[in-house]
């Protein structure tokens, strides 16, 4: 098993939920996140607040599959999430050593 994080744009959550959803993806855990990237956004003052526009708000999705699925996730998730433009993300692949679904106690596969 593999656990795929993709870090996209907020704005194309709903596309790569949809696209996800068409190759049978359909359960994965996502969540707000910030980062810092390469491109040099300055900070700003706005009715007397500083922001800092360097902070990149992003989605997280984390995703657990069997290996063999992998690479169609992967390819699902780069045409839904692409502008073209910088910020578009990362995705990032690990190996996955054990599932374990709480409710039953089933294992690996099974458990997802």
């Amino acid at each position: 098993m593999k656990k795929i994080d993709a870090t996209i744009r907020s704005s194309k959550f709903d596309d790569v939920k949809e696209a996800l959803h068409r190759i049978d993806i359909d359960y994965f855990t996502f969540f707000e996140v910030k980062g810092v990237g390469k491109e040099k956004t300055p900070g700003g003052f706005y009715r007397g607040a500083y922001y800092d526009m360097g902070s990149i708000p992003r989605l997280m999705l984390e995703i657990v599959v069997p290996a063999e699925k992998v690479d169609a996730v992967v390819d699902c998730i780069l045409r839904a999430a692409r502008t073209g433009e910088v910020g578009d993300g990362k995705i990032f692949i690990y190996d996955v050593e054990q599932t374990v679904r709480i409710r039953t106690g089933e294992l690996d596969e099974a458990a997802l």
